[in-house]
């Protein structure tokens, strides 16, 4: 666990910065300029800034609250996970979700020698992806002895009589010793929000390129803030950890008084789920629509490496770009290799505000081990484009 911190309260002290942990702020007093701190204790400051993140979801139904209850969200959540399975001697777990958490967590729990349910209200996991890929993410699942139940919603936990607990959905009894909910998550603004604080549309706080908030004196950064989305033109809530580790260091050197933009995001996410990679970026056509684009898609699949190399796995993609303007809007991909690095090729694409022509046509680093002449990439576009 101590590779997952990424600086200690003594190396921050190295540094002259002062750490307080397990101090709980009550209240930011903007009008005198003071933190108000659960002790009673005022803290004043010029300048500050609200880091506080984002919190896990929990359904509004009765038993959340019962031993064996956990959402996953930071190190000390993961721990308790851990230490709760080995001191129970639990043999079977059920997540309730099927985003990125839920998967990951899927892995690590079978990892673990645990029989290992998905519960999801929808008929596929991920499904902010194309059926078609999340159909290939349900099969890897299947595949590595993962049950998924779809079409369930959770109505309530109860202490179980075959195991330590007992999910209940709008269709059945789920017997099982630990259940996770991964539905999400959403910013914490509550600190912000009181202290009249602007929040945005998402949900999170509104933000300038600066990350300076609706006051002058306070910075905002990470996953309790929005982002300016760069394809949909939009202020938009996307909580995921490289976002939150430039806007730290934007809001930092702005205040250091050294004068610094954050340029915005494309959405470029990825998880990996067993030996499956998968990734997107941009728009999705639904996304697309709603910020006014007429979004066109293909799906091709390929081999990530060139033919003459054999073997290789199956690699889907997909693109998405507009009609009028035949600009790329967002793209897809899931395969056992390849799928990230072509993601992240065309996340530049999108943060350049390439065309299909030019993605057709664009160099690539061509050798046979890592893809063919005429990459996917190329193929794709270039179909695309004469859909348009």
């Amino acid at each position: 666990s101590k590779n997952l911190i990424a600086r200690t309260p003594e190396k921050f002290e190295e540094t002259g910065i002062q750490v307080r942990l397990n101090t709980r702020v009550e209240e930011i007093e903007v009008d005198r300029g003071t933190v108000l701190l659960a002790g009673g204790e005022r803290i004043p400051y010029d300048i500050l800034v609200v880091a506080t993140g984002a919190e896990a979801t929990l359904p509004e139904i009765p038993g959340t609250d019962l031993d064996g209850v956990f959402v996953l969200r930071n190190l000390r959540d993961g721990l308790n996970i851990k230490e709760y399975i080995k001191s129970n001697q639990c043999r079977t777990a059920a997540i309730v979700g099927a985003g990125f958490i839920a998967m990951e967590m899927g892995e690590a729990l079978k990892s673990l020698g645990l029989e290992t349910r998905i519960v999801y209200r929808g008929e596929l996991p991920v499904k902010k992806w194309d059926p078609g890929f999340s159909a290939v993410v349900l099969e890897e699942l299947t595949n590595n002895g993962v049950t998924f139940m779809a079409h369930q919603s959770p109505v309530a936990v109860e202490k179980g009589s075959q195991a330590r607990l007992s999910l209940v959905t709008d269709k059945e009894k789920i017997e099982t010793d630990i259940i996770i909910f991964a539905f999400g998550v959403k910013a914490d603004t509550g600190l912000a929000r009181e202290a009249g604080i602007v929040v945005g549309e998402s949900g999170a706080i509104r933000v300038d390129s600066s990350q300076r908030t609706s006051r002058e004196e306070v910075f905002a950064a990470g996953d309790c803030c929005e982002s300016y989305h760069r394809v949909s033109k939009r202020w938009v809530h996307i909580p995921l950890g490289d976002i939150a580790n430039k806007q730290g260091r934007v809001a930092g050197r702005n205040i250091g008084g050294y004068p610094t933009i954050f340029p915005g995001i494309v959405g470029a996410q990825s998880f990996k789920v067993f030996a499956l990679e998968v990734a997107m970026t941009g728009l999705d056509e639904r996304g697309a629509q709603q910020s006014g684009y007429a979004p066109a898609t293909t799906i091709i699949w390929g081999n990530p490496v060139a033919r003459s190399m054999g073997g290789g796995q199956k690699l889907g993609l997909k693109l998405i770009a507009d009609r009028t303007s035949g600009k790329l809007l967002g793209a897809q991909a899931v395969g056992q290799g390849g799928a990230v690095s072509r993601i992240n090729t065309l996340s530049a694409c999108l943060w350049s505000g390439m065309g299909l022509d030019e993605i057709g046509y664009m160099d690539l680093a061509y050798s046979p081990p890592f893809g063919g002449a005429w990459d996917m990439i190329h193929t794709a576009a270039q179909v695309l484009k004469k859909q348009l």
